[in-house]
C-alpha cells in the first residue's frame, strides 16, 4: 500500500508542469504518512488543477481495512486516469490535448463527460419490483423428540457395579442397562417378608377368632378386630410387593443387585456415570435413551418474525452435513412462549430418520417464505454509506447522477428491498458507485 501511494506521488511529481495538487491527509491501515490523523479513520482529499482548471475533487473516507484498500485503489486509478495524457507531448515538448475530467459537479448533480473513463466503470440498471413474498433464513439445530426421550434414574441409592451399555449404543425395550448394589434393596425385601408374615399371622388369628365366636366364648368385637387385622395385613403386603415390582426385581426370589432395564427402545444419547460410581442422588439421570426414528429440526425465530411463522407453513431445511441438499417439510409446532435468555421463539419441523443421518445437535438453516409489502429492490452493491445514511446514486438524466438517501427493508440473497426513497422505473448505479463518492 505504501508503494501504491509512493507511485501516485511520483506520478503527480512528474506532471508538476501541468498539475497543481494537494494531498491533504492519508492514513494507511493504521500507519500514518505525513499529514493529519483524523480519529483513526482514513481520509484522503486530492484536489487537482490541470492547465489552470479544476478537473477533479476526490474525497473519500474509509474506516475498515477492506474499505481502505478499495478506496485507496480507487483513488490511485482515478488519479491515473485523470492525469492520463500529462506525459503526452508533441515534438516541441509541449502538452497536446487537455485531459478529460472524470466527473463534473453541477450543484447536487454529478455529470460524467462523454470521454470520461468512468463511463466504462459504472453500471446502471433499473430498480426491480419486489416480489410479494420474501425468504428469511433462520438458524436451526437437530433435536430428539422430547416425547420419545427417557431419562434413566436410579430408583435406589447404591454403587454402580456393572454398566452394560456405552454411549451411542442402540438398545431394545427390556434390555439390561446396569446393575446397582444397594442396601435399600435389602430393606425392600425385608419389608416384603415382614408384611407377608404379618398377613399369615392375621389369617390364623382370624380363623381362631371365628371358632371361638361360633362356640360363643368371645364377644363380636374380637372377631371384628381379627378381620380388621387381616385387611390391614393384606394392604401392607400388597404395598411391599408393589415396591419390589417398581424396582424391577422378582418378588418371589431375592436378587443380590438391582438390575436396570430399558423402558423403551432407542439410542443411548447421554451417559453420566461410570462403573464404581456411588449413586446417592435419585434425581440425577444415570443415562438418557432417545428414540431417533423421528427427530425435530428446531428453528430459532427472532421476535420481529414471530408473527410471520405459523403451524403448517412450508419450510426448506439445509444441513451443514449435507451441502447442496434441501429437505422439504412443514412446521409441526410453534412454541407458545419465547426463550427467556434469547427472546427467540422455537418452530419445530418433524422429519423421519430411519437411516439415522439426522443426529441431535447438528446445525441447520431453515428458509421460510413470508409475505412483504409492495415495493422495489436493488442489488446490495448499489447501496453506499454516507455518514449515517444509506444512499444510492440515481440517474436523473443520461450520465447525470444525484445521491439520494433510501430506507432499506429485508434482504433476499444479494437483493435488498427499498422501503422508501426509490420508485419503480428509476435507474441507479449498481456497480462502481464508490467512484462517485464525494
Amino acid at each position: 500500500m505504501v508503494t501504491m501511494i509512493a507511485s501516485l506521488h511520483d506520478l503527480l511529481m512528474t506532471c508538476h508542469h501541468r498539475v497543481k495538487f494537494t494531498l491533504h491527509s492519508c492514513l494507511i491501515l493504521g500507519y500514518p504518512l505525513p499529514g493529519e490523523r483524523l480519529g483513526g479513520m482514513v481520509a484522503v482529499f486530492v484536489d487537482s488543477i490541470i492547465d489552470g482548471e479544476k478537473r477533479m475533487d476526490f474525497r473519500t473516507t474509509m474506516t475498515t481495512p477492506a474499505m481502505r484498500m478499495a478506496g485507496l485503489t480507487a483513488l490511485l486509478v482515478s488519479t491515473l486516469l485523470s492525469l492520463y495524457g500529462c506525459n503526452r507531448t508533441g515534438a516541441d515538448g509541449k502538452a497536446t490535448d487537455a485531459a478529460t475530467p472524470m466527473a463534473v459537479r453541477q450543484k447536487d448533480n454529478i455529470v460524467i463527460p462523454a470521454k470520461s473513463p468512468l463511463r466504462e466503470r459504472l453500471q446502471v440498471a433499473a430498480v426491480e419490483a419486489a416480489p410479494a413474498t420474501h425468504t428469511i433464513s433462520l438458524p436451526a439445530v437437530v433435536e430428539a423428540d422430547p416425547a420419545q426421550t427417557v431419562n434413566i434414574l436410579p430408583p435406589l441409592t447404591g454403587r454402580l457395579t456393572e454398566l452394560k451399555v456405552k454411549l451411542g449404543d442402540s438398545v431394545r425395550q427390556g434390555q439390561v442397562l446396569a446393575t446397582i448394589s444397594s442396601p435399600d434393596l435389602a430393606q425392600a425385601y425385608a419389608d416384603a417378608d415382614k408384611a407377608h408374615d404379618a398377613l399369615d399371622l392375621a389369617n390364623r388369628t382370624l380363623q381362631r377368632a371365628r371358632g371361638v365366636h361360633e362356640a360363643g366364648a368371645n364377644a363380636g368385637k374380637d372377631l371384628e378386630q381379627a378381620q380388621s387385622n387381616v385387611t390391614q395385613a393384606v394392604a401392607e403386603a400388597a404395598r411391599a410387593d408393589s415396591r419390589l415390582k417398581s424396582l424391577g426385581v422378582d418378588v418371589a426370589g431375592k436378587a443380590h443387585g438391582l438390575t436396570l432395564t430399558a423402558p423403551v427402545s432407542g439410542t443411548v444419547t447421554a451417559l453420566n456415570s461410570g462403573t464404581g460410581t456411588y449413586l446417592n442422588d435419585p434425581t440425577a439421570a444415570l443415562m438418557t435413551i432417545s428414540n431417533l426414528e423421528q427427530v425435530w429440526v428446531t428453528a430459532n425465530v427472532p421476535e420481529n418474525f414471530v408473527a410471520l411463522v405459523a403451524k403448517g407453513q412450508a419450510a426448506e431445511v439445509r444441513l451443514n452435513s449435507e451441502p447442496g441438499q434441501v429437505r422439504h417439510g412443514a412446521i409441526t409446532t410453534v412454541s407458545a412462549v419465547l426463550e427467556a435468555d434469547s427472546h427467540r421463539n422455537k418452530a419445530r419441523i418433524a422429519f423421519a430418520n430411519h437411516d439415522g443421518k439426522l443426529k441431535p445437535n447438528m446445525y441447520a438453516s431453515v428458509n421460510l417464505s413470508v409475505p412483504q409489502a409492495p415495493g422495489v429492490r436493488v442489488p446490495a452493491s448499489a447501496l453506499l454509506m454516507n455518514n449515517d445514511s444509506t444512499t444510492v446514486f440515481v440517474e436523473v438524466a443520461p450520465w447525470t447522477f444525484v445521491r439520494r438517501a433510501v430506507e432499506t427493508g429485508m434482504e433476499d440473497g444479494d437483493m435488498v428491498t427499498i422501503v422508501s426513497g426509490l420508485r419503480g422505473g428509476e435507474h441507479v448505479v449498481v456497480r462502481g458507485g464508490v467512484l462517485l463518492n464525494d
